[in-house]
């Protein structure tokens, strides 16, 4: 979709002709190396003003004014990319794909459609079918050339997607002049079924049926959708069509037509593979509608993923308090403080929040979350808690939040009730593999219901049958249940899963050491040791590396071992 994928990589340091250039200034070389080497970890205003001191010392240099283009629009310096852009066509220098396309969007923002139609004629081997026609649709729209805008969504049919897109697009077109009826026919869809592409489109076609009088379609539409889970958008939506209040704004000219292509296609892109230009399309759709909450939430969480974590932050705080999604917007921005190793800003984020919503699970959810994660158990216990208060009736889909109380009792040394915890969120999801193996590994721990235990972890496995963890909770059970040979299977597979964990690898130290292989012993535990394990089992692992595992046992059972018994 959309412009060709090799405009939008960023070029290798060494290209020909490049280098050349470079070398003749350390100073420059350097500016330009660090500009990609940041640009690479997705660090964009790094690279952003590395490349714009590279350019400073070679303002003639078309490669570098690209990397420089790429990296402002990254950050989401729009202005800065388009005033690159220009420089870069008028030189004809460089990959000019998504220069042009920048360029087109300046002449929307300033509502030049005949300059922006023209770009596109001029451009179109570069773009696919599908993103040259809604583009072209949206911009005769801006010219007022209305029947070519139903005849170029009209002609996008020559493949089943083509056609649906084209359509749908039809749709809001027609709407943003005030053909509800002609929208609305579109949009209920024929024999194939309705045209649903995006929650927008959903609430696009709620409008319409509001604004044609249709109160009761619009509000049964939006409640099968309100059913699948909270939406406070929708359930704004929803009070407006009751009062009367409700007026459609979804998509009323050109400029937000264009920005609504650009977020499908950065939405639809959204992955590991194509993640650098769904961003690109992601904040050229803000940049042409800033008020666009959907847009604003899907690159923030684009910046997230690719751990740019200050830009995503700053971005969250762009949605508006009295906004539908605030609330969503909030909680990503605690998510993402948490990924950045800020957990006391996170915590003051949920906190401030809960002001507003003190009655919403979800936020003392995520505060406990937060909380136990840095081990603030007490405090942890009781965000869960004040979450479960306010649930009328648990079903399947809380079974987690009886497990994380169950954890945070188990860590209080609260078992008795931390047991019950757990089997609340079996009954909940009894075939859940984490509670599984949290309850059957922790009886193991303290010797009890052993038989069930290994019961519990074996179906665990069944569900989880990758996951190191879990494995070595079975191969342990084992060892406990005193099935050495058993074990040593179970104990091998979980060190290949988890070859780094300290556990993991002492643990199959002491199966080894059970089935006489002492010396295989000794090296799992010296691997344990080069692991950092927490100080207790530091302690623990010494003393069997001294004086052998059964030593070791037999002193905790206060058991007396003749002398030289390892």
């Amino acid at each position: 979709m959309g412009i060709q994928l090799k405009s939008v990589i960023y070029a290798t340091t060494f290209a020909i002709g490049l280098w050349g250039s470079l070398a003749q200034s350390n100073s420059l070389a350097g500016s330009y190396l660090a500009g990609s080497n940041a640009a690479m970890r997705g660090d964009y205003e790094a690279a952003s003003k590395y490349f714009a001191d590279a350019l400073l010392r070679d303002p003639s240099n078309g490669l570098i004014k690209h990397n420089a283009m790429l990296s402002s629009l990254s950050m989401g310096d729009v202005a800065t990319a388009i005033s690159y852009a220009k420089n870069i066509t008028l030189e004809s220098q460089a990959d000019s794909h998504l220069a042009d396309l920048l360029i087109f969007i300046d002449h929307v923002e300033s509502g030049n459609f005949d300059a922006a139609l023209n770009i596109l004629n001029d451009n179109q081997s570069n773009y696919t079918e599908l993103f040259f026609g809604l583009l072209t649709g949206w911009t005769e729209l801006g010219r007022g050339k209305m029947s070519v805008v139903v005849k170029t969504f009209d002609d996008m049919k020559t493949t089943p997607t083509l056609k649906l897109f084209g359509q749908y697009h039809k749709a809001l077109a027609l709407a943003a002049v005030g053909d509800f009826e002609t929208a609305d026919k579109i949009l209920i869809g024929d024999e194939s079924g309705t045209l649903r592409l995006t929650r927008g489109s959903l609430i696009a076609h709620a409008q319409i049926m509001a604004e044609l009088g249709r109160k009761d379609d619009a509000l049964k539409l939006i409640n099968r959708t309100i059913l699948n889970g909270r939406d406070p958008e929708l359930e704004q939506l929803r009070k407006n069509i009751i009062n009367e209040a409700s007026n459609y704004d979804f998509i009323t000219n050109a400029k937000q037509g264009i920005a609504e292509v650009l977020f499908t296609l950065a939405f639809a892109l959204n992955g590991p593979e194509n993640e650098q230009t769904s961003l690109l399309y992601g904040r050229l759709s803000q940049e042409l509608r800033p008020d666009n909450v959907e847009t604003i939430l899907l690159t923030s969480e684009l910046l997230r993923d690719q751990k740019q974590y200050d830009l995503a932050i700053k971005n969250y705080t762009k949605i508006p308090q009295s906004h539908g999604l605030f609330l969503n917007a909030e909680l990503g921005r605690a998510d993402t403080l948490v990924e950045a190793g800020r957990p006391d800003a996170a915590v003051k984020v949920l906190r401030d929040l809960i002001r507003s919503h003190v009655d919403n699970p979800r936020i003392y959810m995520s505060l406990g979350d937060v909380l136990r994660v840095e081990k603030k158990y007490l405090a942890a216990r009781s965000a869960y808690d004040k979450a479960l208060t306010l649930i009328d009736e648990p079903d399947t889909s809380h079974w987690f939040l009886f497990y994380v109380i169950g954890i945070c009792n188990e860590r209080l040394d609260n078992w008795p009730r931390a047991e019950m915890n757990f089997r609340l969120a079996l009954e909940l999801a009894p075939d859940q593999p984490l509670i599984l193996n949290y309850l059957g590994y922790t009886m193991v721990e303290k010797n009890q219901n052993l038989k069930e235990a290994q019961m519990m972890i074996e179906k665990a496995v069944a569900g989880r049958p990758d996951s190191g963890f879990i494995i070595d909770s079975l191969g342990w059970s084992l060892f406990t249940l005193g099935k050495f040979e058993d074990a040593v299977g179970p104990m091998e597979r979980a060190v290949k899963l988890l070859p780094d964990d300290a556990i993991v690898n002492d643990h199959l130290g002491d199966v080894y050491w059970k089935v006489g292989r002492k010396r295989e012993a000794n090296f799992q535990w010296r691997r344990a040791i080069s692991f950092d394990p927490a100080e207790k089992k530091l302690i623990r692992i010494r003393h069997k590396l001294e004086i052998g595992l059964d030593a070791v046992q037999a002193e905790e059972a206060n058991i007396d071992v003749p002398s030289g018994v390892q």
